[in-house]
Parts: C-alpha cells; sequence; structure tokens
C-alpha cells in the first residue's frame, strides 16, 4: 500500500466517524478529475460540474457501502461515470443546429453559432484538434465513450475501467475497438 492509498484509507476511517473536513480533503484529491471526466462524458462545462458535485454527494452519502478493498478512485469513477451516463439517457436536444428559424428565411442554427476561430496569432491548431476530438466523442454512444474517456483522458488501465464499469475486460477491449474504428471513421479527413 503506497503513500496516498493509506491517506485516502485514514480519511475514509474519518469520515464514517462523521468527519466532514476529512471528506473535503477526498473532494480536493479527486475534484479535477472527476470535473474532467463528466465534461468528457457530457460535453458541457454546466452540467459537468453539476455532476461532478452530485458524484461527491452521493459517494458522502454512500460512503458506508465503500469496499475498503477497492481503490477509492476507481469507486469515485464509477459514481460518477453511471452518473454521467443517466444524465445521457435522459438528454433530450432543446434545439437542433440544423433547424431553421423562425423568420429567418432558410438561416439555421448552426448559422448563428458564432464562429470558433481565434485570432490569426492565437489560433493555435492542437486546440482546433481537441475541439475536433471532443465533438466526436461526443458522437459516439455512450457505451463506447465512456471506455473512450477512461482509457484515453483519464489514462486508466483496462482492469481499472472494467472495475469502474462493471464489465469484463473483453468487453471492455471491445467497447474501446469499435470506439476507436468509430473515431477513426468521424475523424477520417485529418
Amino acid at each position: 500500500m503506497d503513500c496516498m492509498d493509506l491517506f485516502i484509507k485514514k480519511r475514509i476511517k474519518a469520515i464514517r466517524k462523521g468527519d466532514q473536513n476529512a471528506y473535503a480533503d477526498l473532494v480536493d484529491l479527486y475534484k479535477d478529475k472527476i470535473y474532467r471526466l463528466c465534461y468528457r462524458m457530457l460535453g458541457n462545462r454546466h452540467e459537468a460540474e453539476d455532476a461532478a458535485q452530485e458524484a461527491f454527494i452521493r459517494a458522502y452519502v454512500h460512503i458506508d457501502t465503500y469496499n475498503p478493498e477497492m481503490k477509492f478512485s476507481t469507486w469515485l469513477y464509477r459514481i460518477a461515470t453511471n452518473l454521467t451516463i443517466d444524465k445521457l439517457r435522459k438528454r433530450k436536444p432543446d434545439v437542433y443546429l440544423d433547424e431553421e428559424l423562425n423568420g429567418t428565411d432558410g438561416l439555421t442554427m448552426q448559422a448563428q453559432l458564432p464562429s470558433r476561430e481565434a485570432s490569426p496569432e492565437e489560433a493555435v491548431e492542437s486546440l482546433e484538434l481537441q475541439e475536433t476530438v471532443q465533438r466526436a466523442i461526443d458522437q459516439l454512444p455512450e457505451k463506447y465513450r465512456s471506455v473512450i474517456v477512461l482509457k484515453y483522458i483519464e489514462d486508466l488501465s483496462l482492469q481499472e475501467i472494467s472495475e469502474i464499469l462493471e464489465l469484463p475486460v473483453g468487453t471492455v477491449k471491445t467497447r474501446l475497438h469499435r470506439g476507436r474504428e468509430a473515431l477513426r471513421r468521424q475523424l477520417g479527413h485529418l
């Protein structure tokens, strides 16, 4: 057991005894990673903030169900991933980008969106590429999106992804392969 695992286990014992400051320590430790996971899954900063906050609340409320044999981060990632998947399933688009706007003689919502281009000096190609890749990830079905985000953005092992999603490693590998293929098709023009 490394130093970090020991710290986390001590904090969890303190939380179970009612020490809320101990939970604040865990939130500080994982808030950026959980937010990033939620953002990559949902593609919206506001929704990601809400989802990350909800994930931490759920973890706190259900801390007694945490199994100390499992890594805390895996348990927390599972909560956040399941929460974002639920949100994706419930999501209904309010406006379609190719929908015509009333009284605009064929103008679509997409034409109304501000251009994402920065000034020529600031137009960093890597930023544009990141946005393109994020849009492609957003288009993936959630079963592929979750494994792609956990593997390539959160840099988790296949075993950790398997534990978070409660899937066999073989299924994780298959979904990764199919997710990569779908991304390759979407990003083939790059």
